[in-house]
């Protein structure tokens, strides 16, 4: 993000202890590392929750898609139309059985 070498932090330290002051400089260094460690740990949330929202959002258009081009509810209607006309047609045939074999007896 930003390209600080080491001359540029020597020259924020000199600054920061001529404004500060020695006795008082390793307390703000501290506070101001505890506020970048907050703001890292915040931006880094912030990011993985994009992230999740982003991924959530993917699987929905997928789930979207493939319910619209393999609809499983049609495939199952289709299958059980399909055993309906088996059923009803192995019952006929099954029906017109014993009518013909009664029907050879009484020859």
């Amino acid at each position: 993000m930003f390209d600080v070498g080491l001359l540029e932090l020597l020259l924020v330290g000199i600054v920061a202890l001529l404004v500060v002051g020695p006795e008082r400089l390793p307390k703000l260094a501290r506070t101001a590392g505890m506020w970048l460690g907050r703001g890292r740990r915040f931006i880094g949330s912030v990011k993985d929750d994009i992230d999740r929202e982003l991924k959530a959002d993917e699987l929905r258009s997928i789930l979207e898609k493939q319910k619209q081009n393999n609809p499983l509810h049609e495939i199952v209607e289709d299958t059980k139309k399909n055993f309906e006309q088996i059923k009803s047609e192995t019952q006929a045939a099954v029906d017109l059985d014993p009518q013909k074999a009664a029907s050879k007896d009484k020859q």
